[in-house]
């Protein structure tokens, strides 16, 4: 690897981690810490659906400049080029889009809902198992055959996940949104994770469609699957949910300016995080992208028990170890299995 190439490696894995971990700080910040005490009862933001409308247009802005400045295209070309070579072609495109905005835009704010009920950390090592739901839509849907190895860390994820979950102290902070409703809480977790995997597989298969005279590209991906997502949200927001998501998050930013402040900037830095992802696929390749996330989320999960006073215990130590070796052990063959086929 050449000293250039060693350079921007160095400066997309630094800026995905100046983005990502500020960016999930913000994220608990936002769903799980109270802005005001009103006598002994704290006031939570109450509007995650918003949230995620908001960082979808900033996504959808940056992943459009990305796009012209990086590859010099317009991303909604590769619409132009296949309807005018294949009208089937240019209707699988669109198929295959609206499916992956629609999973994305129920998946974020059933996470976040679960929040109510699980802590945070569960919530963020729920989200770190996305191997556990791809692998699973991957075999029902498109009958996909995994190694024992897969199975196996599969397993591990999955008994962490539990041992984490079960595991957490009976005391409640009386300043935690949390309710101890374990059990709904979880199956929200699961519903999340199912869409988010059948979302990533999906989007595996839009890059095995025929290419077109207008290659697509991560920048292009990232533009329109936020700019549908942001527009999905939006009708869904002004159809079922205008005064508990947006009467109610303008209320409550005009009281609390700093809540305004937070969500622009996990915003902001969660368009800028997607760019240092898709530069970091582009430029080198998934492992080590996959390396780069995991160390990622363990230093996000350290921070958040330093900065907002999470007190795990033995149990939750463990399931910490079971679901992130389990990830290393996947990652290290992965890497092992490259570097024979390069040999």
């Amino acid at each position: 690897m050449k000293d250039n190439s060693v350079l921007t490696l160095i400066l997309c894995v630094l800026g995905l981690y100046v983005s990502f971990l500020s960016w999930s700080l913000l994220q608990e910040r936002i769903n799980t810490k109270p802005y005001e005490y009103i006598g002994d009862s704290p006031v939570f933001f109450k509007a995650p659906l918003l949230v995620n409308t908001v960082q979808a247009f900033f996504a959808c802005l940056v992943g459009l400049g990305y796009s012209i400045l990086a590859h010099k295209q317009n991303p909604f070309e590769i619409f132009e080029s296949n309807a005018s070579k294949n009208s089937t072609g240019s209707a699988t495109y669109v198929r295959f889009f609206i499916a992956i905005a629609i999973t994305s835009t129920i998946s974020s704010p059933l996470g976040y809902k679960a929040l109510k009920h699980v802590d945070y950390l569960a919530f963020l090592l729920a989200k770190s198992c996305k191997l556990l739901p791809v692998m699973l839509v991957h075999f029902v849907l498109y009958k996909t055959r995994f190694p024992p190895h897969k199975y196996m860390v599969a397993g591990m994820v999955t008994l962490g996940v539990i041992l984490f979950t079960t595991s957490h102290s009976s005391e409640r902070n009386k300043t935690s949104i949390n309710d101890g409703n374990i059990v709904l809480g979880m199956l929200q977790l699961a519903g999340s994770m199912l869409l988010d995997g059948l979302m990533n597989s999906t989007q595996d298969q839009i890059f095995k469609l025929p290419n077109t005279q207008h290659k697509l590209t991560g920048a292009s991906l990232m533009c329109i699957l936020n700019l549908l997502v942001c527009l999905l949200s939006v009708g869904f927001i002004l159809i079922f949910q205008f005064e508990n998501e947006a009467l109610y998050a303008w209320k409550f930013v005009q009281k609390y300016p700093q809540s305004l402040i937070d969500i622009l900037a996990f915003s902001i830095l969660g368009a800028a995080g997607q760019v240092f992802v898709f530069l970091i696929l582009e430029k080198f390749d998934s492992i080590i992208l996959v390396t780069a996330t995991v160390t990622r989320k363990m230093i996000s999960m350290i921070l958040s028990v330093l900065l907002f006073g999470h007190k795990l215990s033995t149990g939750q130590w463990l399931g910490v170890l079971f679901v992130f070796g389990g990830i290393g052990y996947e990652s290290y063959l992965k890497l092992s299995s490259k570097k024979k086929k390069q040999e």
